[in-house]
């Protein structure tokens, strides 16, 4: 079926950790309901997401890239045709989303739109990541001060596209991705763990998915399922989406807690820097958790 994703209830307090780490070993990918984001925030959202990717090129093109990540716009390429999107790096650090509004002369209903999004996006990150820690036995805000990056999507979907991919089967670069579907148009597809099998993830109004990327994979020493996933057109229709990858941390290196670490369990993957991880999925143009394989320790 495809909704057999595990779902995750914010206001369920106990048990929650145990069910938030069954999910990322088993699946990779839960969706969270009673997230406590306004419902009229998320329609707004998405409204902003299609005026901003509707904007001239010109004025697009305008959002601040940056180095070591990528691009701020993102064109449609060769192999990914029908994907369209804008990014903020380091979204919560200061002055960086007003840095984006002011690029791309975004109204003031618009930038009060993103802020508040933002703002409430990046606590449930923060707050689901500590739950996840507290499930492994760690303490403290682990996940304090890290990169985030905040992303908006467009498929420009159409009849004549119907059974092509909007994007191909890859796993995400972050620890952990919050994904605000479009609920009308579906598309998202998962890579079972277990059968190999592609499953439709379809959307359901009013909630978020989450998914777990390779930062996660290499930090949990490979406890953590790195879901392989794509987009595909169903349905001539235009399709938006608003993302929020935690990615890892600024200024010291990824790697397993050394509570997660025992001889039993060795250290599976040297430490890393993210941009450094970056780059070696830009250069190997390996899209689907190979290129961390590349970081396995020897011994």
């Amino acid at each position: 079926m495809a909704n057999t994703i595990p779902v995750i209830d914010m206001k369920e307090v106990e048990g929650q950790s145990k069910k938030l780490i069954a999910a990322c070993e088993e699946w990779g990918i839960f969706r969270v309901t009673n997230h406590g984001i306004p419902l009229p925030l998320l329609s707004e959202m998405k409204s902003v997401t299609r005026a901003l990717l509707d904007l001239p090129l010109e004025i697009k093109q305008r959002a601040p890239d940056r180095e070591g990540f990528g691009k701020g716009y993102s064109a449609p390429v060769e192999n990914i045709s029908l994907l369209e999107g804008m990014d903020v790096y380091d979204m919560a650090s200061p002055g960086a989303l007003e840095a984006f509004c002011s690029s791309l002369n975004v109204t003031p209903r618009q930038r009060e739109t993103m802020m508040k999004y933002s703002e409430a996006m990046h606590k449930l990150a923060m707050n689901i990541g500590n739950r996840i820690g507290e499930g492994l036995g760690l303490e403290g805000e682990l996940f304090k001060g890290w990169f985030c990056r905040f992303r908006l999507n467009i498929y420009r979907f159409t009849p004549e596209t119907v059974g092509l991919t909007g994007a191909p089967i890859h796993t995400d670069i972050s620890f952990l991705t919050f994904l605000q579907e479009d609920d009308k148009v579906n598309g998202l597809e998962i890579v079972d763990n277990k059968s190999g099998k592609l499953i439709p993830v379809d959307p359901v109004s009013g909630t978020l998915v989450v998914n777990v990327g390779d930062i996660a994979k290499a930090w949990s020493n490979g406890r953590f399922n790195n879901v392989k996933h794509r987009v595909q057109c169903n349905e001539g229709n235009t399709r938006v989406s608003t993302v929020l990858f935690m990615l890892g941390p600024k200024d010291t290196k990824v790697e397993a807690p050394p509570q997660l670490v025992d001889s039993k369990h060795p250290r599976l993957y040297v430490p890393f820097s993210i941009e450094e991880y970056t780059q070696l999925r830009l250069s190997t143009r390996l899209p689907a958790g190979e290129a961390l394989e590349k970081l396995r320790t020897t011994s």
